[in-house]
């Protein structure tokens, strides 16, 4: 079982929580950063602080909001998505994204999780195939620019 408050090993300063309704304004500025083409509406973003069925997680440096992922249970068709993964870009390469994607993954609780990312986002297509993501697919043109998305799928139980 995993505990409500994950903090890294020692010498890793950040912390993982759940997210609320409160962090609507970090996660706006969050989304405007890391998703400049792709940012969620204000509904979107409300929606996924306040709906059931969702697992939200923030991560925080020194109590500041800097990373954020959500995973959306779908237990009818036995699988979750993960519906955004951000992590400010000063803040990256500290191992926040992976703490952050496998942490929801242990609250999902369903055999596969699946996701979409930007064919061009290599830093993420990595972190995801490290993490035990296999592309199975390809939307065309999903993404605002007609760029494609790589669709990942991974099996976890």
């Amino acid at each position: 079982m995993t505990s409500p408050d994950i903090q890294p090993a020692s010498g890793s300063q950040f912390t993982i929580v759940p997210a609320t309704w409160r962090d609507l304004n970090p996660l706006r500025s969050l989304e405007k950063i890391c998703f400049p083409f792709d940012e969620w509406p204000i509904l979107d973003l409300v929606g996924v602080l306040a709906l059931p069925n969702i697992v939200r997680l923030k991560a925080t440096v020194d109590e500041q909001f800097v990373g954020f992922i959500a995973g959306d249970l779908r237990p009818s068709e036995h699988l979750a998505w993960i519906a955004t993964l951000g992590v400010l870009p000063e803040y990256r390469g500290r191992g926040i994204g992976t703490a952050l994607l496998q942490e929801c993954e242990a609250r999902l609780r369903l055999p596969y999780i699946r996701l979409s990312v930007r064919a061009s986002n290599q830093a993420a297509i990595r972190l995801y195939t490290h993490n035990g993501y296999q592309q199975i697919g390809t939307w065309p043109k999903y993404y605002r620019g007609n760029e494609d998305a790589v669709v990942m799928e991974k099996r976890v139980s």
